[in-house]
């Protein structure tokens, strides 16, 4: 599996301290010693880790900009599924997956990567055209989750909708024009989300391959909300329902 580069001293730290054998070397400035750099230094002589000073140039080189705090460290790349099933098997309680259509910002897909881990989801899985990839901006915001939930990466995404429907797991994707909302539907077991990007929402052919469409009630002024937080409330929701059982 070809190596990858994360940057950044949160991304960088979680890394070390979640799967140490992952790193394969990280990379500072020569010029900082400050005590985020010391804790950094001790944790990687902890783990056994080895750390090269390099210069400003090199690290912007390795990161692709120069945004990364100074610290970037060369990692084994994650794990990518093609097979959402090749997780759920062999699950000890129902499945629980984000499915997301067509979310291109990096960013956004971090940030849902990190909030599907803190509710205990199974696997994010996306498609391979139009949306975004794992890469060193989606690894950073993240924190961390993206090492730990499993992404999966589809050709066509209708197709494995329907797959997981025949699966026996319920697809309920999330639209604003819904007639249901969030809090009258029954969300207790095997269950798939779908959510679209903020502004485009779902596209045609995901919209009608879902179970069921439900709306997130909204109680102030704005419209939408922004995938990531959107895919956490209703990720908390099913996990709320789940412990009422």
């Amino acid at each position: 599996m070809a190596d990858s580069f994360i940057y950044g001293f949160h991304a960088v730290v979680s890394r070390m301290r979640q799967n140490p054998q992952g790193v394969v070397e990280i990379y500072l400035h020569r010029e900082r010693n400050d005590p985020r750099v010391r804790e950094l230094l001790q944790l990687a002589e902890t783990q056994g880790v080895r750390v090269i000073f390099a210069e400003r140039h090199r690290l912007d080189g390795m990161a692709g900009h120069d945004k990364h705090q100074g610290v970037v460290a060369k990692v084994e790349a994650a794990r990518q599924y093609h097979d959402v099933f090749d997780v759920i098997e062999g699950l000890s309680e129902p499945a629980l997956l984000l499915v997301l259509d067509g979310v291109q910002d990096p960013h956004n897909l971090g940030a849902c990567l990190r909030v599907a881990d803190a509710m205990g989801a199974h696997a994010v899985v996306v498609p391979k055209d139009r949306a975004a990839g794992l890469n060193a901006t989606v690894r950073k915001v993240a924190c961390g989750a993206a090492e730990t939930v499993p992404f999966v990466s589809v050709t066509n995404l209708a197709r494995s909708l329907r797959e997981i429907k025949e699966a026996g797991i319920w697809v309920v994707g999330a639209a604003g024009e819904a007639e249901g909302d969030l809090f009258s539907a029954r969300l207790d077991g095997p269950l798939a989300w779908v959510l679209g990007a903020e502004g485009e929402g779902l596209r045609r052919l995901t919209r009608e391959t879902c179970d069921l469409l439900v709306r997130i009630p909204m109680f102030g002024s704005v419209e939408s909300l922004n995938v990531s937080v959107a895919s956490g409330i209703c990720l908390y929701e099913t996990r709320r329902q789940r412990n009422l059982i």
